[in-house]
């Protein structure tokens, strides 16, 4: 008996020194590696989550985060049965699967299956060993139930498709669904998934890029096995070992670099980001650009930029035709190149005068020989149009009839109008603003330029330009009023378009900068504006290169790819006026320049209310009149109110009108020969 009782006390001893071994070894191991730390690929996606672009981790490897629900569930169920059948019954480590292991190695004398689990392989996988041996496998049992205690089975399996390796450098489900399918793992086929069960376990000897007829008899012994375990009907086996092993390494996607670089650069320490990109119409997008573009010549490039008139969101951004192409300078983003815009500026000339009650898209105005100064305006085609409507004068981009508005108009005010929307323009060095900069003279970006067309759309609102997918809402900005921004798109819905292109499909304006190096087309439905720039990035000249024959016809392509039915544009708001040239009040028939002859009267002037001004209505029942004063001008006078005309003041040089409510209010004051004054005042 005594001795029987030493016998337990040397064996509880020994169990309890081999515990306290056991249980330093553990200790000695350090905190369990729970996948934390990874460093993984930066992605960015669109709108929807589709992936545009990856960047490989510093070390080099393609490594993208995945979870269950980014993958297919006849994959999971392929891998489970493959790898883990009883993977949501243990707690890290299959007993059985290792005894039966173990028994194998001894009475076959080599490893005949492993007895590793999903879990195990993931404890593998976060701390790589370099051969096998009892003590690393002891190892991973140990980091197994730890990961299992730690975290859930979705987690573990979320780590097992991120960091599984599928040869070379990619690592994850994902990446090698994309680089050997160019798909999502969630598209993939059934042959395509047991190929991508097979990979792991040899990523070198089974690569399918490499060495495809050892890739195809894995992923036909993984379809075989799940076969006999009947998680799969032999008939869908059979047909998806027919299927075809890729036998090259596709690019990961690359789609809106310039996009992607650009968010990434602001924000290096986010992961996932997403924007308000839509990937389809990217991609659409970027094929024209980059057809047109080797169409074109070598060295051309094409931008084009998409924006939903609604919020300013951008849905495509083409910043290049080829960002992988440096004869082009495809890395340079000419959406953001400072360029000069040719005749798109004219529009917004127009809606000024729009505004101001100088003109009607029916008033008459001279197209001829004008000097100011040393500066001679001529038209592209160096003819003169001789007297026209307004309306047809900004269709057919006439340069001197613009010039003539502007005069009117002011070209300090013109710059400070588009300025204060957002719009960077950028004069040459040394250069103050002048009448030139209606034709051109003036740098301004692709970007800034969509942003101002996407204002006409939204009746006179900007809102600043925004990829970002959540990002605040930036307040908007006023670049014209409502009157004046639908006279203009109604305008520009009758120009003329390309060849072959449809008739009053869009309101667009074209545009060729001063030597042939920049061609523009910015065009606009109901809900979306899409601008186009085409020239060399290096900014040297390309003969032959024009707005209406290359940029437009490129626009109108655009807007095809988009895919929806054309939307109409606003309806016309409270002020517009319509009428033909002879039913116009007498000042707005015929459009006078400044200084034409009979202008040494003294011009209309509204003496009250004085511009800014705040007036009070009355706190009940509808407002009371107000009173406007005049000086100066040739009579018959027109008086407008936000645009439209009151009743004839005759010779009188105080009215009174009544106002609808509170708000702003513009005044407008015309004489005779077309001299007019305006304020701005708010009622409250």
């Amino acid at each position: 008996m005594k001795r029987y009782r030493t016998y337990l006390i040397s064996l509880g001893g020994a169990l309890m020194a081999s515990a306290l071994a056991l249980g330093l070894w553990v200790w000695s191991l350090g905190p369990a590696p729970l996948g934390n730390d990874l460093a993984l690929s930066h992605i960015v996606v669109d709108r929807d989550g589709k992936l545009l672009r990856a960047y490989a981790t510093p070390d080099g490897r393609w490594r993208l985060p995945a979870t269950p629900d980014d993958v297919d569930p006849r994959l999971i169920k392929v891998l489970l049965g493959y790898e883990d059948r009883r993977f949501y019954e243990h707690d890290g480590v299959d007993l059985y699967a290792l005894v039966r292991a173990a028994f194998q190695l001894i009475t076959k004398g080599h490893i005949v299956s492993g007895g590793s689990t999903l879990s195990m392989q993931v404890a593998r996988l976060l701390e790589p060993r370099e051969k096998r041996s009892f003590s690393a496998k002891a190892r991973q049992i140990v980091r197994a139930l730890e990961l299992e205690w730690h975290l859930s089975k979705r987690d573990v399996l979320s780590l097992y498709l991120t960091l599984a390796p599928y040869g070379g450098n990619l690592e994850g489900i994902r990446a090698a669904s994309l680089a050997y399918f160019s798909k999502e793992p969630k598209r993939l086929t059934l042959s395509e998934s047991g190929l991508l069960v097979a990979l792991p376990q040899a990523p070198e000897r089974r690569r399918p890029d490499r060495h495809p007829e050892a890739a195809q008899a894995a992923r036909d012994g993984v379809l075989d096995r799940v076969a006999a375990q009947g998680l799969i009907p032999p008939d869908e086996v059979l047909r998806a070992k027919a299927g075809p092993v890729p036998t090259e390494r596709k690019q990961l996607p690359t789609l809106a670099p310039h996009a992607a670089d650009s968010v990434l650069l602001a924000e290096p320490d986010v992961r996932v980001h997403r924007l308000t990109i839509d990937a389809t119409l990217q991609k659409s997008l970027e094929d024209l650009a980059r057809e047109r573009a080797r169409a074109l010549g070598p060295e051309i490039s094409v931008a084009i930029l998409a924006v939903d008139n609604a919020t300013g969101q951008v849905l495509a951004h083409v910043g290049s035709a080829d960002y992988f192409d440096a004869r082009r300078a495809g890395q340079v983003d000419m959406t953001q190149a400072l360029r000069s815009p040719g005749s798109t500026l004219k529009p917004f000339i127009y809606g000024l005068g729009f505004e101001d009650g100088l003109i009607h898209p029916e008033t008459l105005i001279d197209d001829q020989p004008q000097r100011y100064g040393n500066y001679v305006p001529e038209n592209f085609d160096l003819t003169f149009q001789g007297t026209v409507s307004i309306r047809k004068a900004l269709q057919l981009s006439l340069n001197g009839p613009a010039i003539a508005v502007l005069g009117r108009v002011g070209i300090n005010r013109l710059s400070a109008r588009l300025t204060q929307t957002g719009a960077a323009l950028v004069l040459p060095k040394g250069e103050a603003p002048g009448l030139a900069m209606g034709l051109g003279g003036v740098g301004v970006k692709l970007a800034d330029l969509t942003m101002l067309y996407v204002g006409l759309a939204r009746l006179g609102e900007v809102v600043p330009l925004t990829e970002r997918a959540g990002a605040a809402a930036a307040s908007p900005g006023r670049l014209l009023a409502p009157a004046a921004a639908w006279y203009v798109t109604n305008v520009l819905l009758g120009a003329p378009p390309p060849e072959n292109a449809p008739f009053g499909r869009l309101a667009f304006k074209t545009g060729t900068s001063y030597g042939y190096r920049d061609a523009w087309s910015v065009g606009l439905d109901g809900r979306m504006t899409i601008g186009v720039w085409v020239g060399r990035p290096d900014g040297n000249p390309v003969p032959g290169i024009i707005g209406r024959v290359t940029a437009a016809p490129i626009l109108f392509d655009a807007f095809a790819r988009a895919g929806h039915t054309p939307v109409s544009l606003p309806k016309p708001p409270k002020g517009v006026m319509f009428a033909t040239n002879a039913k116009l009040p007498p000042p707005l028939q015929k459009f006078s320049p400044a200084g034409s002859p009979g202008q040494a009267v003294e011009a209309p002037r509204i003496m009250f209310p004085p511009d800014g001004a705040r007036l009070e209505l009355s706190a009940l029942g509808a407002p009371d009149p107000v009173a406007l004063k005049i000086a100066g001008g040739r009579t018959p006078l027109t008086v407008m109110v936000n645009g439209v005309p009151l009743a004839p003041p005759g010779a009188r040089r105080t009215l009174f009108f009544r106002p609808d409510g509170p708000g702003f209010v513009r005044l407008t004051v015309m004489d005779a020969r077309g001299a007019t004054d305006s304020v701005t005042v708010r009622l409250q």
